[in-house]
């Protein structure tokens, strides 16, 4: 009797790396083993793919990355896989390489990749990872947590320093197209605003809340900028010029993407990496894993790009209403 043909999974990190990546790896790899599937790590994403940068990995090659920030497969931004030319170049380079599926770790370009491969025939399974949380399709994305503790931590202690010099802090952490990021992090450091895309907020609207909360008694104030804002230099030069207080810019940037992934990435990187695999040995075509209403879950391709989630102002105003 002829042995049964092994399945063949490849799995790459595409887009900003984002903290628990390596955990959602590790988890793909080693659920594959124990289902008897051959798992093939891609590098450095979809530039690897198109560069055949491509090797066999195992359960043994995964051990010890659980708690390691980054990503061991590498990962790149890749301006060819937004064609339509590039994309079937990957479709058709996936079925050379004879893999049955593909698990794909990023975010919403990562995802629009996905879908265009999935709609020339390929199976795959997409994982939402990015400090941003600016994915409409899941309550939560790997890397997030880890982000919001980095930026928080940063947060405290240039607070602590502002406080002695009475000083208006305005730091600005990442978030390009979201203000989720933002929000949390001034929710958990004591912010008195947080300035989002999702809803803008004047200089002079700014100005006169410090103002305002200086008459209070407060003689340190904190202004969280999302990145999608920016001019967070210009913002504190503003509020200097004005009010004739002593105020600072800072720019986290890049700082909150690296760092050992906090227990809770780990964890949702970990089911969720199972959950893809898992997904692939119940014939499941072409579905994101996303985490909605407190359970990880299969949500077809296409609905996890096009999803949209409606602005709700409710942390902005608890925010607020803390602040003062």
């Amino acid at each position: 009797m002829a042995e049964q043909k092994k399945l063949k999974l490849g799995v790459l990190t595409s887009g900003g790396d984002a903290p628990g990546m390596n955990a959602a790896i590790r988890s793909v790899v080693r659920t594959a083993h124990h289902y008897g599937i051959r798992s093939y790590g891609i590098k450095t994403g979809y530039e690897g793919l198109f560069a055949g940068d491509i090797e066999e990995i195992d359960h043994a090659d995964v051990s010890g990355i659980i708690h390691r920030g980054g990503t061991i497969l590498r990962t790149a931004r890749c301006a060819q896989m937004m064609t339509e030319e590039g994309q079937k170049k990957a479709a058709e380079i996936i079925k050379i390489l004879r893999l049955d599926a593909i698990v794909i770790i990023g975010g919403d370009g990562s995802f629009r990749g996905a879908l265009a491969l999935s709609k020339l025939g390929v199976n795959v399974m997409a994982i939402p990872a990015t400090i941003d949380l600016d994915m409409d399709c899941t309550d939560y994305t790997i890397g997030f947590d880890t982000a919001v503790n980095t930026a928080a931590d940063a947060i405290i202690r240039i607070r602590d320093t502002s406080s002695s010099h009475e000083r208006c802090s305005v730091v600005e952490v990442m978030g390009r197209n979201s203000g989720r990021l933002a929000i949390m992090c001034g929710l958990v450091g004591g912010a008195e605003e947080v300035l989002i895309p999702e809803n803008p907020v004047d200089t002079s609207s700014v100005i006169e809340q410090v103002l305002h909360n200086r008459s209070q008694g407060k003689h340190h104030n904190l202004i969280v900028v999302a990145e999608g804002v920016g001019n967070s230099n210009k913002l504190a030069k503003e509020i200097e010029r004005v009010l004739g207080i002593e105020a600072r810019a800072t720019v986290l940037g890049h700082f909150q993407r690296g760092g050992t992934p906090t227990a809770r990435d780990r964890m949702h990187a970990t089911i969720m990496g199972y959950t893809a695999v898992k997904g692939i040995v119940d014939d499941e075509k072409s579905k994101a894993v996303v985490y909605r209403h407190g359970k990880h879950v299969l949500l077809d391709i296409e609905e996890a790009t096009t999803a949209k989630k409606e602005y709700s102002p409710r942390l902005y105003d608890m925010t607020k209403i803390l602040a003062i």
